[in-house]
């Protein structure tokens, strides 16, 4: 029997068409990868912007088993007094503690406990407690537990990259989220964390990050403000799966697992 523990983790689903592609292509990819443990960054899934329970229950019906957010957690007004209700539903740890809802969990599967946290960057981007240090009290919090997985949603490259390397040794893996432009660096780090600056998004492909193109050219090219609309259009389904020694707690493998949706 193998002693690898397997996670996939699906970038930030945009919108309606996001939703349409991961229900179309993440049970075949389960079926495909037999990963342990399934997560998906939901926090743009709700028109572009924010979650609410009932679609944290379709991405949930889809295949995911814990949902992981970011910066727009909390766009939709009805998720606020929703979220706390909701199991494996994180926001970043990192808000203020009289937030609603949680920062991490921890889940039983494939036979193991892995711990999943959600963290945000502060660098260009709403100002928040340290990531480091709420990285480190999670840590603290779950002695024992060596699968532990990191969602670092964050603006600037350098602030995961920073993030991935404060984790080397202690999480099994560290991915980047938020801006939707997937990038070539994932590997595992030499204590052996697996990491990749940004994974991408599930989300329209001829699109600026999964916003309708000319909406967004537009506030470029006059300055004036204007209402993002998601994208239609194929779409890009990105994605990366981890391996990982489930006696050790330790990556093996990062890869990249991309698929299209028309």
């Amino acid at each position: 029997m193998s002693d690898d523990f397997r996670i996939l983790f699906v970038a930030d689903v945009v919108g309606h068409p996001g939703r349409d592609a991961v229900k179309a292509i993440l049970p075949g990819l389960k079926k495909e990868l037999q990963p342990n443990l399934t997560i998906v960054n939901g926090e743009n899934a709700a028109g572009g912007f924010g979650l609410t329970a009932k679609i944290a229950a379709e991405l949930k019906g889809s295949g995911a088993d814990v949902i992981t957010t970011g910066n727009h957690v909390f766009a939709q007004k009805e998720f606020v007094p929703e979220l706390p209700q909701l199991e494996r539903v994180l926001r970043p740890a990192n808000y203020p503690p009289a937030a609603p809802g949680q920062g991490s969990c921890v889940v039983e599967a494939g036979g193991r406990q892995a711990l999943v946290m959600n963290l945000m960057g502060r660098v260009f981007m709403d100002s928040l407690d340290d990531p480091f240090r709420a990285a480190d009290a999670i840590l603290a919090a779950n002695p024992g537990i060596d699968i532990v997985f990191c969602d670092m949603h964050a603006e600037a490259t350098s602030e995961k990259t920073a993030m991935g390397w404060y984790l080397d040794g202690r999480a099994s893996a560290v991915v980047g989220t938020h801006t939707h432009i997937p990038t070539a660096d994932a590997r595992v780090l030499p204590k052996g964390t697996a990491y990749v600056t940004d994974v991408g998004m599930v989300g329209p492909r001829d699109s600026c990050i999964g916003m309708d193109k000319d909406v967004v050219l537009q506030r470029f090219l006059t300055g004036v403000p204007n209402r993002f609309v998601v994208a239609s259009g194929p779409v890009t389904f990105n994605s990366v799966l981890v391996t990982i020694s489930g006696s050790t707690g330790r990556a093996t493998s990062i890869q990249r697992v991309d698929r299209e949706h028309v």
